[in-house]
Order: C-alpha cells, then sequence, then structure tokens
C-alpha cells in the first residue's frame, strides 16, 4: 500500500483505512467518522442511552487494539464492528433485559421518536412497542442478535454472519426461529420485523 497520512485515509474503503491505521493510528478516526452514529443508533435500542455510548465507546476501544487482525481483504468494516458491539451488549444482557421488560411494562420507546410523531400514532406505537419488548424477550440471546442486526442494525444475512462468526445458515435459521416467536407473541399486528 505504500504509506499513507490519516488525512488521506478519508477516501479509503474501511480495509484500507485500518491498514493506514497501522501505519499512523489516527488514520482510525475514518472508522468512527463513518459507523458510530449506526453503532450508536443500533445501541441505543438494544440497551438504552446511559449504556449505548459506553457500548460504542468499548467497540471502538476493541477494535482499535484488534486492528492488525483485522482482514485488510474487507472493504467494509461495518460486520465487524457490529460483531464487536454485540460482544459488548452481551456483557451488559442484564440491563437489555430490564430495559425490554420497562418497554414491555410502561410502552417507552425503543428508539428516539421525532417531536411531530402525532397523538394517535403515539397510542398505537406505545402498545406496539410493548408487545414487541415483551417478544424480543421471549428470544434467546443468540436469536435476538440476529434479528437485531438485520432489524435495527440494517445488516444483510452475510454480514450478520460475519459479524457473529457464524454460519450464514445459522442466521437464516436463528432469523427464520426469532420471526416465528416474535408473530407468535404479537398474533395479527402488522408490525413487520427484520422482513428483507
Amino acid at each position: 500500500m505504500g504509506v499513507l497520512s490519516w488525512r488521506s485515509a478519508g477516501g479509503l474503503a474501511d480495509g484500507r483505512a485500518v491498514e493506514a491505521s497501522l501505519i499512523s493510528a489516527e488514520a482510525f478516526a475514518v472508522l468512527y467518522e463513518r459507523h458510530a452514529l449506526a453503532l450508536y443508533s443500533y445501541a441505543y435500542r438494544r440497551v438504552g442511552p446511559d449504556i449505548a455510548d459506553d457500548v460504542v465507546a468499548e467497540t471502538f476501544a476493541v477494535a482499535f487494539r484488534q486492528r492488525a487482525r483485522y482482514d485488510l481483504s474487507r472493504p467494509d468494516a461495518r460486520p465487524w464492528l457490529f460483531g464487536i458491539l454485540t460482544k459488548e451488549i452481551s456483557r451488559h444482557r442484564r440491563t437489555e433485559g430490564a430495559r425490554l421488560r420497562a418497554v414491555a411494562r410502561y410502552g417507552e420507546p425503543l428508539g428516539e421518536d421525532g417531536h411531530a410523531e402525532r397523538v394517535a400514532d403515539e397510542v398505537t406505537a406505545r402498545a406496539a412497542r410493548a408487545a414487541l419488548a415483551a417478544a424480543l424477550r421471549g428470544l434467546t440471546a443468540g436469536d435476538r442478535d440476529v434479528l437485531l442486526l438485520i432489524a435495527w442494525g440494517g445488516l444483510s444475512y452475510d454480514e450478520v454472519a460475519d459479524a457473529l462468526g457464524i454460519p450464514a445458515g445459522t442466521v437464516r435459521s436463528r432469523l427464520h426461529r426469532a420471526r416465528r416467536q416474535v408473530r407468535a407473541v404479537l398474533g395479527d399486528n402488522p408490525l413487520r420485523v427484520g422482513e428483507e
């Protein structure tokens, strides 16, 4: 690759930016700029605002420490970062479980809603959030991780497989099982969870 300054890493694919960060640590900031918001949004929904900042910060700290092991042939670091984030969230399973119980009980939002949301929509949304939280709480951790990485993280099946270090077939079976269980809890609710 040759020596790159960290400033020139901004226009590179993630893999090249990681490679540049091995020479100049500041180049790693490119990954933060590109992916921090998506990671935070996902973490916020999973564990709430109190923990989201911490798990995202720890995700980037772990990624930075492990950057020498990153597969430089992969241009997109998003699955790698979501995999690290998922492991960090798993360290906070009790927090996530408590959040899901609170949402199911009180209808607290799972994500940030806009201020312009209509009152009627809010009532419906609160009921759907409560039911969804109860359904998510009933899933195994592995099934919940797959479902939420697809539904909230926006990752593809292959990206989820990469993020979690599992075969794509396992992603499909976990997602199928999670959807079936969520549908069983939600009944005829029109809410669609993680469908492509």
